[in-house]
């Protein structure tokens, strides 16, 4: 191995950049990034907000597959995840949110000391800077009653976007009425009800993610490099009395090469390649390594377990001809894509400047729907003998959630505009737009309870891993979601986003009005939920007897010198879109491993 590095991360990701930048801070330590993507910092695909659709299923895209899903009628998804230096942060739809305080706190409770929220608030200022907010705009954002803003001043840039449009306050009076307005900024004060979100857009309404902002001003780093269009094959060990981590090697140019670590390699690869890369590199279930003839170096179980994910659907409804959406764009009308490409190049603001998702709503369930759901929560009770390690304890989590009216089950978002996707990539072909300006109301599921996984198939690198997220394997989830989306309707009948919709409502889809059924939910659930593309959890810091796959300083159990910093060490998902989790996440391990060299 000619080259050698202190720290060699595999992944420049959302994560893999985060604790390069801060790794490399200290000039006396020298950092390698392995990226198997491009830097595609310079294209406008990344960019121009509007246009991140255009990088799914391109060269920025890994172009997975799921397993076809028994829970959603056999349907097959894409499982979009970034190709590129900035990794999912490069094509994600910008959404910056937090999770509940008390999803965070749960972390601790699994056997994870010091990973609660009162620590983890911390990292999310360290990550990102609030936006500056003008005090006449500060009634359009319903944010009048806000006591602060929090005064983050991280790398990550976030503005709210448009500040005037109805919806804004329409959805805060709406759930005000209801005594669910969120009466802090969500960052600073964790709880349920409607908030006006950021979105990870700068002030001249360009993407701001891990690439750009944590990347892009450390480049010039004399100890700092990174290797774009480099595959990672395997992590290369000393296999003494305990392995160490030594080395990685990676392909690049048709060439393998090696490359050591002085210090530690991190791995930063993602939900579905980490878990994929410690397979190939012996460290996994020894009965599915021996199966591929691969020797084993740890047998750790649960690297690849503990899949988890949100899905969503989203409920279209007619809106009114004076409401602004992005319809004409979703149906790419010449005119109005000319007209709203001008506006950008002259001022970067207008229709490209954002996506249209301005509001955002952690809710409980109502009062009857928790009372039904008591007694199915003790029939679906898991056995204490079941195979993974936490399955009790996750349980346990999601029944308090539930059960809690302080605690939100689902995320809820409004859109403007219509949404059109492949619901089965069996069946290619994306609706055709329709006509009309239309209101979009999603629904997420926050606190799953279907668990999933992600395994290689072969010992070839370049090969995709099997990814099953065994959506709705868990009766519970399909019966909370269910419920959640029968209350659509009414959220929509109200008066306040009544005076943007056409009354009476007029469905986009006429099967989402299931006027009071449950089972029609259900089914409309199976044949329609998507998923947000918020994979964490494979290769989980749990208790090793829990199935972990790291301690609660992120280090691989049994395993000198391997660490791992992304979305796939989280042992439970956030409550509705990752970002800015993984973003603390990383900030924190950055942290945790500068003490660990500091004091050796």
């Amino acid at each position: 191995m000619a080259a050698s590095y202190d720290f060699v991360i595999i992944g420049g990701g959302t994560a893999g950049l985060v604790v390069a930048s801060r790794l490399s801070e200290d000039p006396s330590t020298s950092v390698l990034v392995l990226e198997a993507g491009a830097d595609l910092t310079a294209d406008t695909r990344v960019n121009i907000p509007i246009f991140y659709a255009a990088l799914l299923g391109s060269e920025a895209d890994w172009k997975f597959h799921s397993a076809p899903q028994l829970g959603l009628n056999g349907r097959v998804l894409g499982p979009n995840q970034g190709k590129a230096l900035g990794g999912s942060s490069a094509l994600n739809a910008h959404v910056f949110v937090p999770p509940f305080k008390g999803v965070v706190d749960s972390w601790e409770a699994l056997g994870n000391p010091g990973w609660n929220w009162t620590t983890l608030k911390g990292y999310f200022s360290k990550a990102y800077s609030s936006p500056a907010v003008a005090q006449d705009a500060k009634e359009a954002l319903a944010t009048e009653g806000w006591p602060e803003l929090s005064e983050a001043k991280g790398p990550i840039q976030t503005s709210f976007g448009n500040v005037t449009h109805p919806i804004r306050k329409a959805w805060a009076e709406l759930f005000r009425s209801g005594g669910q307005c969120n009466a802090g900024d969500p960052f600073i004060h964790s709880s349920v009800g409607s908030f006006s979100c950021l979105a990870s857009i700068d002030s001249e309404g360009k993407r701001s993610y891990s690439a750009s902002a944590y990347y892009k001003p450390a480049e010039l780093r004399p100890n700092l490099h990174v290797l774009t269009n480099s595959h990672v094959e395997k992590i290369l060990f000393d296999k003494g009395k305990r392995p160490k981590a030594i080395g990685v090697q990676y392909s690049l140019e048709g060439a393998s090469k090696a490359v050591s670590a002085r210090n530690e390699v991190i791995l930063a690869a993602g939900a579905f390649q980490s878990p994929k890369i410690l397979e190939l590199s012996g460290v996994g279930g020894a009965e599915l390594l021996q199966e591929h003839g691969i020797n084993v170096v740890m047998d750790l179980p649960g690297v690849g377990q503990n899949l988890q994910d949100h899905l969503i659907s989203y409920t279209a409804f007619q809106a009114k001809d004076d409401i602004e959406t992005k319809d004409s764009l979703v149906r790419q009308e010449t005119e109005a894509l000319g007209q709203a490409m001008k506006e950008y190049t002259a001022t970067q603001t207008g229709p490209l400047a954002s996506l249209g998702v301005h509001t955002y709503a952690y809710l409980p369930l109502p009062a009857q729907d928790r009372t039904a759901l008591q007694t199915l929560l003790t029939n679906y009770a898991p056995e204490d003998t079941q195979e993974h390690g936490a399955t009790r304890a996750y349980y346990d989590i999601a029944k308090t959630i539930i059960l809690d009216p302080e605690q939100p089950s689902a995320a809820y978002l409004s859109a403007l505009g219509q949404t059109n996707y492949v619901k089965d990539l069996k069946d290619e072909n994306i609706p055709a737009a329709s006509l009309g300006k239309f209101v979009t109301l999603g629904v997420m599921l926050s606190q799953p309870l279907s668990r999933g996984s992600v395994h290689i198939t072969s010992v070839i690198p370049g090969d995709s891993p099997i990814i099953d997220p065994s959506y709705l394997s868990n009766p519970l989830d399909v019966e909370v979601i269910a419920r959640h989306l029968l209350g659509v309707k009414n959220l929509a009948q109200s008066p306040y986003l009544g005076k943007l919709l056409e009354q009476p409502l007029k469905f986009r889809d006429p099967v989402a009005d299931f006027q009071g059924d449950l089972d029609a939910a259900k089914k409309y659930a199976r044949d329609n939920l998507i998923s947000m593309w918020h994979y964490t959890g494979t290769c989980s810091m749990l208790p090793r007897e829990s199935d972990g796959v790291v301690d609660s300083n992120l280090r691989v159990y049994g395993i000198e010198g391997l660490r791992i910093v992304d979305a796939s060490a989280i042992p439970l998902i956030s409550t509705a879109n990752l970002q800015a989790t993984v973003y603390a996440f990383a900030e924190r391990a950055a942290d945790l491993i500068k003490r660990d060299w500091k004091s050796e």
